[in-house]
């Protein structure tokens, strides 16, 4: 089998998938260790036996709803490859929206938290960014942690791991920002048994009947923890945003700003810590 031929046989074999190209040229790329551009430039080479098997035992598993990124076992996220596992939420290219966000405000010797970090994408890319700054990655998942400090050392990345549910163990004032990608999907949302969603921890997938649970949580808290001035950022579902403003709103945050992803749909809200916010 040459590669044009692999490429040919996956297409017939994952026609159903929505991201069909990604798919192949993912897999494929993983058996033979090379970037997409070979596969265009040597269409004639010819896959050993032991690559043929591996790519059609892929394809095979890929058929079957596995992630791509479970298969391989990484994702490329920002400029880094985040290394992924059952217990972490495959990192997608949306979630990038955060980092730029987060860049525009940071600055020197800042304290900065990237909470529920599963695999530490968007904490490692930050830190990846501004090697300036005090990095604090957290999650309750002892399983994520040890894959994000496992991607810290890969990336050679310094950040500070902490084991918590949000906010719970932080003292008052003492965060420059605060970004989260939390769990915001209702809980009885069809989506949560069909695609890659059915291979990844519920967990930091769903947050209760309106999928806001853990928002409340976290901007409530973190209208206490972050400094005077200090930015939460935090990701939601394409319907929330509206939900998201008023939940800011009501714990006191000024200057709040909603913004879309890369697909134009309601992606990121932030908004900065009144001077005057009293604890409660």
């Amino acid at each position: 089998m040459t590669i044009q031929q692999a490429l040919q046989w996956a297409r017939l074999q994952l026609v159903m998938s929505p991201t069909l190209r990604l798919d192949i040229e993912s897999l494929l790329c993983h058996v033979l260790q090379c970037t997409p551009s070979r596969l265009i430039s040597y269409p004639e080479q010819q896959l050993t036996s032991s690559q043929q098997q591996n790519f059609v035992s892929l394809v095979e598993q890929r058929q079957q709803g596995i992630p791509v990124a479970h298969l391989t076992g990484s994702r490329g996220f920002w400029s880094l490859d985040i290394e992924v596992n059952q217990h972490t939420l495959i990192p997608r290219p949306d979630t990038e929206l955060l980092v730029s966000l987060a860049l525009e405000k940071i600055q020197p010797g800042m304290c900065i938290a990237d909470l529920g970090t599963g695999s530490g994408a968007i904490a490692l890319a930050i830190k990846s960014e501004c090697h300036d700054i005090w990095m604090l990655a957290t999650d309750f998942s002892e399983a994520a942690l040890q894959q994000a400090k496992q991607n810290a050392v890969k990336n050679n990345l310094d950040v500070h791991f902490f084991r918590g549910q949000w906010l719970d163990a932080i003292q008052p004032e003492t965060l420059d920002i605060i970004i989260s990608n939390p769990p915001y999907i209702r809980s009885d949302d069809p989506h949560l048994t069909n695609g890659d969603l059915r291979f990844e921890p519920l967990s930091a997938l769903a947050s209760g009947e309106d999928g806001l649970d853990d928002i409340r949580l976290l901007v409530d808290q973190s209208s206490w923890v972050l400094k005077s001035d200090g930015w939460l950022m935090v990701e939601h579902g394409y319907d929330q945003s509206q939900a998201v403003q008023v939940l800011f709103q009501q714990a006191g945050f000024i200057e709040i700003q909603a913004f879309q992803d890369y697909g134009q749909q309601d992606r990121v809200v932030i908004g900065k810590r009144s001077v005057s916010g009293e604890f409660r």
